[in-house]
């Protein structure tokens, strides 16, 4: 697969307002508890309209795979200087912990997939994107909260 992506310098707040706009609405007619704190419009390195991609599809996964309950994005600077942190936690997460590492492979398919349609390629693509965006994305299960979260590090030039 080849993505395009375009870095260049852009408003992450762009980005993170587009997303409160679509689902703000959506989570409400699906009466799902939809929650975005603040955050702050750094400048980072990175491609826009990827960023949004990324962001979606990590939600979307949330709304496919979660219980439907919550689902609450939390963004603002890392203790590391160059990085802006995007997080997106869901509760009702049926991932078995030792599916956790391979979330992020080609076609892989978690036993929590039920009867949900997919290909398996929507977290790959997630991760191919942020790499040629100089940034991350991980995942974790924090099974005390029943919750699946994403971190989506976005890398930011400095003058």
């Amino acid at each position: 697969l080849n993505f395009q992506v375009e870095n260049s310098e852009v408003y992450v707040g762009d980005a993170l307002g587009q997303i409160r706009r679509y689902y703000q609405d959506k989570m409400a007619l699906n009466q799902v508890a939809f929650s975005m704190g603040k955050y702050p419009n750094c400048l980072v390195w990175g491609d826009l309209d990827r960023i949004v991609e990324v962001v979606q599809n990590v939600v979307e996964n949330a709304i496919k795979y979660g219980d439907g309950r919550m689902i609450q994005i939390r963004a603002g600077r890392e203790e590391e200087p160059d990085s802006f942190l995007i997080v997106v936690r869901n509760t009702g997460c049926g991932l078995a912990q030792k599916e956790l590492p391979h979330v992020f492979d080609s076609f892989f398919r978690g036993s929590n997939v039920g009867k949900n349609p997919g290909s398996g390629l929507g977290l790959y693509i997630c991760r191919q994107l942020m790499h040629q965006m100089e940034g991350e994305i991980t995942a974790g299960i924090r099974e005390e909260e029943g919750e699946l979260w994403m971190e989506v590090r976005i890398a930011m030039r400095l003058a």
